[in-house]
């Protein structure tokens, strides 16, 4: 087995913690699910999770992973792959045809997105296409199996929001469309449009979750974004150096707090709406995020350094954003996070540690 696909003792922890929490895994209980974006983050938790407690709970699941990189996917999953709960569906969401499932569908979750920043600004075209084009087909294919659906949404759709403090649902806010990678907010809220539209015209019952940045154990060897090249920083003792002043105030979710969040919206969630999934209390500027790490993974050891390139509009940095999720809606659903930022970052390395990413 790949050693990133191994049970790991703070991945297996993870699980076994959701397993005792306030999610129902016993509302799965002889269903099959479709999972696209099986190699990103969130899909690849979300697949292993599900695989874990069918194991476990004796579930009779068929997890359908829906991937563009069959390569990529087999490199990944490597000996789960022979597990019979899991069904590889090699399908590109670009392409003009159908995504075709023969058996009986229940749940469908739609993580597949672009999400390298980069690729954003130098792809705006192909990165909106994707959005919508990928939903609308999981959204027919809802709408043809008659299965309840979760859209994995984004807190970049709230832009430049109302009301910055308590930031709930209805606090939409100004998007610059001059701006190419605004091509990503705007593609996430045309996405929302569109599961609003199947939910209202066709009754298919699909509901936005709306992620925090979201990292923690499970994250993929090549992650790159900025909480991962903080923590490889300071658990070396080398410098945070930092692209931009660090002024946005981010919002972050423990990776297994937001399979959770996922997992209860598919059974509980009200068709049509759209929930905050968030930590309240990881809440912090993207500098002051920095300190953080460099205090709890470095000992202090490592120093915050503030880089600014001259061609940082190239490589496609969101702009500073002041907000502060409100995840209450959720919270009413008897969702609640269970990890905060410095635990995250001490199981984040660990994870690496383990897989020696």
């Amino acid at each position: 087995m790949n050693k990133f696909m191994a049970s790991t003792s703070v991945l297996t922890e993870d699980f076994e913690n959701l397993l005792n929490s306030e999610l129902d895994i016993s509302r799965l209980k002889n269903k099959s699910l479709v999972i696209t974006g099986a190699t990103g983050l969130i899909g690849s938790l979300l697949v292993r999770f599900l695989l874990y407690a069918n194991r476990k709970r004796k579930l009779n699941l068929t997890v359908y992973a829906l991937v563009r990189n069959e390569a990529k996917a087999h490199n990944l999953y490597g000996s789960l792959l022979n597990d019979e709960s899991l069904q590889l569906v090699v399908h590109d969401l670009k392409t003009a045809a159908a995504v075709n499932i023969e058996d009986r569908v229940d749940f469908i979750i739609h993580a597949a997105a672009v999400t390298a920043s980069k690729v954003m600004v130098q792809d705006p075209v192909g990165t909106f296409e994707v959005a919508l084009k990928g939903t609308k087909k999981m959204l027919e294919l809802a709408r043809q199996k008659k299965a309840r659906m979760v859209y994995i949404s984004s807190m970049e759709i709230y832009g430049q929001p109302k009301n910055t403090t308590n930031t709930t649902e209805e606090d939409l806010g100004f998007i610059d469309l001059t701006n190419p990678r605004s091509c990503y907010p705007e593609g996430k809220r045309a996405c929302e449009c569109l599961c609003t539209g199947y939910s209202a015209q066709y009754q298919v019952e699909v509901v936005s979750a709306r992620l925090a940045q979201t990292f923690g154990a499970g994250v993929l060897p090549s992650e790159n974004r900025v909480f991962a090249q903080f923590a490889r920083s300071a658990l070396k003792h080398e410098d945070l150096i930092l692209h931009t002043q660090g002024l946005s105030e981010g919002n972050y979710v423990y990776t297994a707090d937001a399979v959770k969040a996922i997992l209860m919206l598919l059974y509980l969630g009200q068709p049509g709406q759209a929930y905050n999934v968030a930590n309240e209390h990881s809440h912090l500027t993207i500098k002051a995020m920095a300190e953080l790490v460099a205090q709890v993974l470095s000992e202090g050891q490592s120093q915050v350094v503030i880089d600014v390139p001259q061609n940082s509009a190239s490589l496609g940095y969101a702009p500073d954003v002041k907000m502060k999720l409100n995840s209450k809606k959720l919270q009413c659903l008897g969702w609640k996070p269970t990890v905060a930022l410095p635990e995250a970052y001490l199981k984040l390395a660990q994870w690496f540690e383990e897989i020696k990413a």
